[in-house]
């Protein structure tokens, strides 16, 4: 059942915030290579994790406010664990925040002494463990 918002741990993040990279997985890996003899080898094998999950507002939509982005840098700081995100449409992943930049967050407009309402687009880099 849909539902107005998505859900990592148990911070709510707006459901306007759009996974980006939901197509960009393949789940069959293949690699080829030649053979000594000139045959061609197929190597296949199904992947078992590290899909990518990009949650991504934008200046128009999906913002987050400073108090859950608060929120999410604390969960993003604690080392290797693993989260449920569940996505407003009802699915489910267990997930953990990518390595490198994990959370980007912009500001809308330029408050100078923000307030915790304050909204930002913001850009979560999740992958499923």
């Amino acid at each position: 059942m849909p539902t107005t918002h998505h859900t990592l741990g148990s911070i709510n993040v707006p459901r306007g915030m759009v996974w980006t990279d939901e197509f960009d997985w393949h789940a069959v890996e293949k690699n080829t290579e030649y053979s000594l003899t000139g045959a061609l080898l197929v190597d296949v094998a199904t992947r078992q994790a590290g899909r990518a999950i990009t949650l991504q507002g934008s200046e128009s939509a999906g913002w987050v406010t400073r108090a859950v982005l608060q929120q999410l840098y604390a969960l993003a700081a604690q080392p290797g664990a693993v989260h449920m995100l569940q996505l407003a449409d009802g699915r489910t992943f267990d997930v953990q925040f990518a390595p490198g930049t994990p959370i980007e967050a912009r500001p809308i407009a330029r408050p100078e002494l923000p307030l915790s309402t304050h909204p930002y687009a913001a850009t979560l880099r999740l992958i499923e463990v």
